[in-house]
């Protein structure tokens, strides 16, 4: 059987999709620097050192949006890009995980 086949990316710019994937790159670390997650200090170490590198690249995305005169973001076809690319998983894991009842 094959698997089920994602829907397709919205049409973005090239600058929009350098922006969602930049976004997407930024939730990753977030979620692995998560404290409420387990897991070891140094993993949350390096997740937080790559995550300055992560924000200045999201910085530049919007950046050469606003520089080539893409100065709105269309949320509707932009969130149905990241929910093309698991962007809910992805950004699930920067929550706090559900309480536990003893």
């Amino acid at each position: 059987m094959l698997p089920e086949e994602l829907p397709p990316l919205p049409a973005l710019t090239r600058a929009e999709g350098e922006l969602v994937d930049r976004y997407l790159d930024v939730v990753d670390q977030l979620g692995r620097i998560n404290p409420a997650r387990d897991g070891d200090t140094y993993r949350g170490l390096r997740a937080a050192q790559a995550l300055v590198r992560k924000a200045e690249e999201l910085r530049d995305a919007l950046d050469l949006m606003h520089r080539r005169g893409e100065w709105e973001l269309h949320g509707g076809t932009l969130a149905r890009a990241l929910r093309v690319l698991d962007g809910e998983r992805r950004a699930a894991r920067v929550a706090l995980p559900p309480q536990v009842s003893n």
